[in-house]
């Protein structure tokens, strides 16, 4: 036993990497392997079906209005959602960092306060959220707004807090013994040093909002995802993808955008004048005044009918049924609703579990051509005509898997497999797939070539260049990322019950639909604990693996 302690520290990778192993075979014991028990009767012919609808996309003009106009209600509303997230992030990022407290003891109160709720606001998905507001203030545009904004404020706020945290002390302290105070020490010293990065940041996030804004219509707000919802309920699988490459398409739009802005923003350091940084910016500034304009005159929404007494009623009762006013016997009181729940957290776990270990195993096999340094040979110094090929046939696969919601894959493969968590985490597995190749990729792209060419010098096969030379240094990295998606993922899963796809989403639903408040408040804490369980796993193992 003394000598198993040390050999495990030693080789801690390769225990992580069999305990993860471990835990994937256990979360696929929990499925039925049986066709019988898992795809429908009718499942292959639909399949088949929604196969021919991507090939063969409706493209009348009826349906390509419909579309536009669509794609524009779920661009404004993810614009107007990050224009309040960045401004809530921005002032709750402040206080959380504690760099505007005079004590020690003061900013530690400050960062565990702000922080608390900033990792509140971010651990509750925007679609709860939004279920939220629907029954609180009814079916308006500020429901997905408010939706959109709450949970990525409390995103970017954190990451702000932390880059906050990271800033240099040499040129704070400078400033200080000058006699700034501590509004002049963040204006002229801190925001300078991040402001570039918290930008960057945000068009990351600005990305992740267009597709939370589709999502945001299964709920019965309007956009891309209602209408691909109603194509799935007539079976209008044509129509479907339609509308699923508008979101795509919007999706490039900002990616492209967010390259331009970063691009912009490096530039802006070596070149005087307004810089395509600058004119970014603009832009930006003038598609939030357009997307308000749009939603207050188009859409007539009124902020201050939310305050009128008829929503003050409906959200006073709905949030005094969440905290069980007038509710005799309240489900977060009662020990069979925790057995219960509890049972289907365990499920939502092992379904978070397989979704990872999917999307693993799929970008595992497809990460090596997915590269650019191995297309174009610069890395293994050989050079192949159908490299390139293969390149652009990942990478293509990369950005279609990602660029559809987990939501809206549950969706198609519900019709296909019978409800339970195996379409919940084929779904989660699909979305993620294309990031973690992504993100893998850039990882090859960024290593040092020269261990690799020496192998390859030697006469090592592309095997064992792939196992001695390009795994053991990328490894840990992959490892981070596997943890981090899993966080993300470990979110998502209530997500995909809505849709039937088993865990905690689908008793959700159902609790809305039956106005058991109690309950829902119950599957929030239970949802919560396994947010709580998921950063500490993953916070711990990173640490295990540096």
């Amino acid at each position: 036993m003394t000598k198993l302690i040390p050999f495990i520290r030693l080789h801690k990778r390769f225990s992580l990497t069999c305990v993860l192993i471990f835990v994937f075979v256990w979360s696929l014991s929990s499925i039925q392997w049986s066709a019988d028990d898992l795809i429908h009767a009718g499942g292959v012919p639909t399949m088949l079906q929604i196969f021919e609808g991507l090939i063969h996309p409706d493209l009348a003009p009826s349906t390509l209005i419909i579309g536009f106009e669509s794609a524009w209600i779920t661009f404004a509303y993810a614009v107007a959602g990050m224009s309040l997230a960045i401004i809530y992030a921005f002032i709750v990022g402040i206080l959380a960092s504690g760099m505007l407290t005079s004590s020690r003891f003061s900013r530690l109160i400050n960062k565990i306060f702000f922080r608390g709720v900033l990792g509140f606001t971010r651990s509750i998905h925007e679609l709860i959220w939004a279920w939220l507001f629907v029954a609180a203030i009814g079916l308006s545009p500020f429901a997905a707004i408010f939706a959109l904004a709450i949970p990525y404020g409390g995103i970017l706020g954190r990451i702000f807090a932390d880059m906050l945290t990271d800033v240099p002390e040499q040129p704070i302290k400078a400033l200080k013994s000058t006699g700034a105070s501590r509004l002049q020490t963040l204006v002229y010293g801190y925001l300078p040093l991040v402001w570039a990065d918290f930008i960057s940041y945000t068009m990351y996030r600005f990305e992740c909002a267009i597709r939370s804004s589709a999502i945001m219509s299964f709920v019965g707000l309007g956009g891309l995802g209602f209408q691909i919802q109603l194509s799935l309920a007539d079976l209008k699988y044509e129509s479907v993808w339609t509308y699923v490459f508008f979101l795509i398409g919007l999706v490039l739009f900002v990616d492209l955008w967010s390259s331009l802005v970063r691009k912009g923003l490096t530039d802006h350091k070596r070149k005087k004048g307004l810089s395509s940084g600058w004119c970014s910016s603009l832009f930006a500034v003038l598609l939030i005044i357009v997307s308000w304009m749009y939603i207050v005159l188009a859409e007539n929404a009124n902020l201050f009918e939310l305050l009128s007494d008829k929503n003050i009623e409906y959200a006073t009762r709905f949030f005094g049924g969440l905290i069980g006013v007038n509710q005799e016997n309240p489900a977060f009181l009662n020990a069979s609703s925790w057995a219960s729940a509890l049972t289907l957290t365990v499920e939502t776990l092992e379904m978070s579990i397989m979704a990872i270990g999917f999307s693993t195993i799929a970008a595992f096999l497809t990460v090596i051509p997915a590269a650019r340094n191995i297309a174009n040979g610069s890395l293994t110094s050989e050079k192949k005509w159908y490299n390139w090929i293969l390149y652009g046939i990942v990478r293509l696969s990369y950005i279609f898997s990602r660029s559809v919601p987990e939501l809206v894959w549950a969706m198609m493969i519900i019709f296909i497999l019978k409800p339970g968590l195996l379409p919940g985490a084929i779904a989660l597995a699909l979305h993620n797939f294309g990031i973690l190749g992504k993100l893998w990729a850039e990882v090859i792209e960024d290593m040092d070539p020269r261990p690799i060419r020496n192998l390859a010098t030697a006469g090592a096969s592309k095997i064992e260049i792939f196992f001695y030379g390009i795994l053991p240094t990328v490894m840990p990295r992959f490892l981070t990322y596997i943890l981090y998606r899993w966080e993300v993922i470990m979110r998502t899963t209530i997500v995909v019950g809505f849709v039937g796809a088993g865990g905690l989403g689908m008793d959700f639903k159902l609790a809305m639909s039956y106005f058991n408040y109690t309950e829902i408040t119950l599957l929030l804490l239970c949802y919560m604990i396994l947010v709580v369980i998921a950063d500490f796993a993953s916070e711990t193992t990173r640490k295990a693996v540096k």
